[in-house]
């Protein structure tokens, strides 16, 4: 299993550099591993990146889900700083235990970068499938 570590990833300009810090490791089945963005002025209103992964009652197939959490606030006359919205992405992978390695490695490549691929961002932006 893999340790933890902070990930930096390009923000929308794709020129900038924004790196999410890792805050909790997961402590095991359906534990989660938590990251969160610098940017924000309280825990609940930055961006923030959550894995949890479990096996099924057979343990044929190990599934890891991925939640991204992007909140909006808004500061209020009086000063008080509330989140006001929510964007959230995420991927639910099911892995099959008696695929070989390669494959599995292979399906998570192609799989992660069509989810990066320009066209699928701005799908996700303008909130319509392409035609």
């Amino acid at each position: 299993m893999p340790n933890q570590a902070d990930i930096t990833v390009k923000k929308a300009d794709g020129t900038t550099d924004i790196t999410y810090a890792k805050v909790v490791p997961s402590s095991g089945s359906n534990s989660p591993a938590i990251w969160r963005s610098p940017v924000g002025s309280a825990p609940g209103h930055k961006p923030t990146f959550r894995t949890r992964s479990a096996p099924n009652a057979s343990g044929t197939v190990r599934r890891v889900d991925g939640e991204f959490v992007y909140p909006e606030t808004a500061t209020a006359a009086d000063g008080k700083i509330t989140v006001v919205n929510k964007a959230r992405l995420g991927y639910n992978a099911v892995m099959p235990q008696d695929m070989a390695d390669t494959l599995l490695a292979e399906a998570a490549h192609q799989g992660f970068n069509l989810f990066a691929s320009a066209l699928n961002k701005l799908q996700v932006i303008e909130g319509y499938a392409a035609t």
